[in-house]
């Protein structure tokens, strides 16, 4: 009966294939050889088919030896996954990590980040989403998510503790064929309300009604950043984006950095922390990737300003 298959059946016929023979199998298990045989020969009755031929000096595998020798490696593979896993759990370690991203941050160091979270945590599996606004803080206050890498926003969530990381720049910019980038002083909010200004609208209930930085009664609400870059690029408005995302195209002079009423030239600085529930504070794969992200970001000359 297949219900009867056991893990030292599955261990033992691996080790004879891996081993090339079952005395060499006996020695690597510390067992005997006709325990080997026996638990070899008991597989092959339970599971109806001959998994070696012993015609010859050393057991070869059949046909369908090489085809179950797959099966029982993914099953021995799978319990000593689980094993593994247990193990962490009662260690502290959190069984997944999910984590919710601002658009803003930087994806370079959160790449980077991941990267080295599944050769430090291989078995903890990492959720990452990325939200802008009022929709980035819902999975932490609703529990979906453990932790968020977030920015500010003028409301405040008393039931959310954070830790600083650090600021991001965010800059007001143009294409260098927009009319705005033809000025040579400081552009005022009446100028400004002229031209479409490209807006990062929230996709979540939290700051319904609310803006933030906008300066023309004409704008394009945008859910994504990446499309509001593109429009951007392609002249069809003016608005605010991180300094990382832009840099390059503001050092080979298709976009141009606008120097606006209330904004220095050199940025307004975005702060970014990272929050999560007091009830549920992060377990250790939580906190090293916290002190991991906070690390390459302080060495990254990306997020500085020029």
């Amino acid at each position: 009966m297949l219900d009867g298959v056991s893990l030292d059946q599955l261990r033992t016929f691996i080790a004879a294939v891996d081993e090339g023979s079952f005395s060499a199998a006996a020695r690597k298990l510390n067992r005997v050889q006709s325990a080997v045989s026996g638990w070899v020969g008991g597989l092959e009755d339970q599971v109806g088919v001959k998994l070696f031929d012993r015609s010859g000096r050393f057991p070869k595998l059949t046909p369908e030896g090489v085809l179950l020798l797959a099966d029982a490696r993914n099953i021995v593979a799978g319990v000593d996954t689980l094993k593994a896993r247990a193990k962490l759990m009662n260690s502290g370690v959190e069984a997944e990590l999910s984590v919710v991203v601002d658009v803003f941050f930087p994806t370079s160091i959160v790449s980077a980040v991941a990267k080295a979270f599944a050769r430090q945590f291989p078995l903890t599996p990492l959720r990452l989403f990325v939200e802008g606004l009022g929709a980035a803080y819902l999975p932490v206050l609703d529990g979906r998510c453990s932790l968020g890498i977030l920015t500010p926003l003028p409301q405040t969530f008393p039931s959310l503790v954070s830790e600083r990381l650090g600021d991001v720049p965010l800059v007001a910019v143009a294409s260098a064929c927009h009319p705005l980038a033809s000025f040579s002083q400081r552009i005022p909010r009446r100028e400004l309300a002229k031209h479409v200004q490209l807006v990062l609208t929230d996709r979540s209930p939290l700051t319904v009604g609310r803006d933030f930085g906008v300066a023309s009664p004409s704008t394009w609400r945008l859910a994504d950043l990446s499309t509001k870059y593109a429009f951007l690029k392609d002249c069809v408005g003016w608005g605010g984006m991180p300094l990382h995302m832009v840099e390059k195209d503001i050092a080979e002079g298709t976009l141009v950095v606008l120097d606006v009423d209330d904004m220095p030239r050199t940025g307004f600085m975005l702060t970014m922390s990272a929050f999560h529930q007091p009830s549920h504070p992060p377990g250790p794969a939580g906190k090293w990737f916290v002190d991991h992200l906070k690390s390459l970001w302080e060495q990254d000359d990306v997020v500085r300003m020029p």
